[in-house]
């Protein structure tokens, strides 16, 4: 069994934890995930399986969209509503003051990721260093928030509703930390929902217990997806017969021979002379080939 399994994360799990469900379920033990989702956090997370997890850290489209909300007046050390409270403020915040400062944390911006995250420093996880009270200097790191969309907010109980669409490696319980710590009076995250992620979306998804019944039933090939819906984005090229074998062999191709080569393009996804999905090649330019990328065939 081969491709991609989106799974609707519940509360409560890791991602790896996922993985460990899904191990016993498909009773196979070559899956892995395509992204990570914090323990409280529910919604999208593509799962890869069989040869598919070749494609697990090449996902040209790493776009991804969340609904948090948010509470404001409370910092914690997790910056959740799960960490341990540091600080408290009564200050009123209106809803002007909070749509005053969110095109600040649009377009690109810096983010220090949170001691609380999987971030690796000097070969060691962030949160394994926070568990045991130990704060390290960590390295800024640039993101990119498409959308910041203030979708509710209550100003007497200081609560609300984000949308936010970003790429790979933002952490949005920080978007709300820096919030709250720009309008003074700190803010936390009380719930996330991925919407979706490298062009999956909630509408893709399956619960365990759909999974479940969909193996008892023999019909789980009918949840997978094909591990091509990871590569849409990309431009397409058809090989002949011949241009297949040597692709499938790991033989750079004659760019001048590959029929309908764009000339904006660089990465493309690549089919067999008979229509079937192989991998991913480059072009390289210089050398005047096409280089395999990833096999997937």
């Amino acid at each position: 069994m081969n491709g991609i399994l989106c799974v609707n994360k519940p509360e409560g799990f890791t991602s790896f934890d996922v993985v460990a469900k899904l191990r016993g379920i498909l009773q196979m033990k070559r899956l892995g995930h395509g992204g990570t989702l914090d323990p409280m956090a529910t919604g999208v997370l593509p799962v890869f399986v069989g040869t598919a997890t070749k494609a697990c850290d090449i996902m040209p489209d790493s776009s991804k969209s969340y609904r948090a909300g948010f509470a404001l007046g409370k910092t914690t050390d997790t910056q959740d509503i799960t960490g341990k409270l540091l600080s408290q403020s009564e200050m009123a915040v209106t809803e002007e003051a909070v749509s005053s400062i969110i095109p600040e944390f649009t377009g690109k911006i810096s983010q220090l990721p949170p001691m609380y995250s999987a971030v690796q420093v000097n070969g060691k996880r962030l949160y394994d260093l926070a568990r045991q009270g130990i704060e390290v200097e960590r390295a800024p790191r640039e993101i990119f928030v498409d959308k910041l969309i203030l979708e509710s907010y209550d100003a007497e109980k200081r609560q609300g509703i984000l949308f936010i669409s970003c790429s790979k490696g933002t952490y949005i319980r920080t978007i709300i930390n820096d919030i709250g710590e720009k309008l003074g009076c700190g803010g936390i995250m009380t719930s996330l929902v991925r919407l979706s992620s490298g062009g999956f979306t909630l509408d893709d998804c399956y619960t365990f217990e759909e999974i479940q019944h969909a193996r008892d039933e023999d019909r789980l090939s009918g949840l997978m997806l094909p591990v091509e819906r990871v590569f849409t984005k990309l431009p397409k090229l058809r090989l002949g017969e011949a241009q297949t074998r040597m692709y499938k062999n790991g033989v750079k191709l004659d760019l001048a021979r590959i029929h309908r080569l764009r000339d904006d393009a660089d990465l493309y996804t690549v089919y067999g002379y008979n229509g079937e999905f192989i991998g991913t090649a480059s072009a390289d330019r210089e050398q005047g080939v096409l280089k395999v990328g990833k096999n997937l065939a």
